[in-house]
C-alpha cells in the first residue's frame, strides 16, 4: 500500500527528517548521556524520559523515511468546476443541519478539527470530482450514511503553510 502525496508533502517530510537528524538527535543523545551520569538507572526518572524522547525521535524518522520510500507522488490537476485536491468546499450537512467549509488535502495534512479533510476519507471520497449543487452520499460504514449538498467551491493550491501531521 502507498500514500498519494504531493511534491510539497515529500519536501516537508524531508525537511523534518533533516531537522530531526541534524538538530534533535544530537541534543537528545546528549540529554541521555547527561541523565545517565545521575547514577542508578533503575530509579533515574530523567534517564527514562530522555531515552523515551530519543526513541520517539528515532521512530518518527523511520516513519517519515518509510512514507517517502513508499509514496506515490501525485500532481494537483484542478478542474474548473469540480471539487479537487486543496479546494475549499462549502457544504450543507443534512444530518446535522449545518453548513461547513472543508478543505480537501492529502492524508499527511489532514486535521478534521481545522476542517482539513483527507481525500481518502469517506467525506473526501464523496466530494472529489463533484460540482456545486450536487447532493452526495457519505458512507461512513455499511450502517451509517448521510447526505451533503455542495454549495460552493473555492479553488485552492498546494499550500506549503499546511503542516504535516504527527502520528
Amino acid at each position: 500500500m502507498y500514500d498519494e502525496l504531493t511534491e510539497v508533502d515529500i519536501r516537508k517530510m524531508q525537511e523534518e527528517i533533516d531537522h530531526r537528524v541534524r538538530v534533535l538527535r544530537p541534543q537528545l543523545i546528549e540529554e541521555v548521556q547527561t541523565a545517565r551520569a545521575f547514577g542508578d538507572l533503575s530509579e533515574n526518572y530523567e534517564y527514562k524520559c530522555a531515552k523515551q524522547a530519543k526513541n520517539r525521535n528515532e521512530s518518527r524518522i523511520r516513519y517519515l523515511e518509510r512514507m517517502i520510500r513508499t509514496a506515490k507522488v501525485i500532481a494537483v490537476q484542478p478542474q474548473a468546476d469540480e471539487v479537487g485536491l486543496f479546494d475549499k468546499v462549502t457544504v450543507f450537512n443534512e444530518m446535522t443541519q449545518a453548513e461547513m467549509v472543508l478543505e480537501i488535502v492529502t492524508t499527511l495534512r489532514q486535521d478534521a478539527l481545522k476542517g482539513l479533510i483527507s481525500k481518502e476519507s469517506p467525506v473526501g471520497k464523496a466530494l472529489l470530482g463533484r460540482k456545486v449543487g450536487e447532493r452526495v452520499e457519505v458512507q461512513v460504514s455499511p450502517a451509517l450514511k448521510y447526505h451533503m449538498e455542495i454549495r460552493a467551491i473555492e479553488k485552492g493550491h498546494d499550500d506549503e503553510s499546511l503542516d504535516i501531521s504527527t502520528y
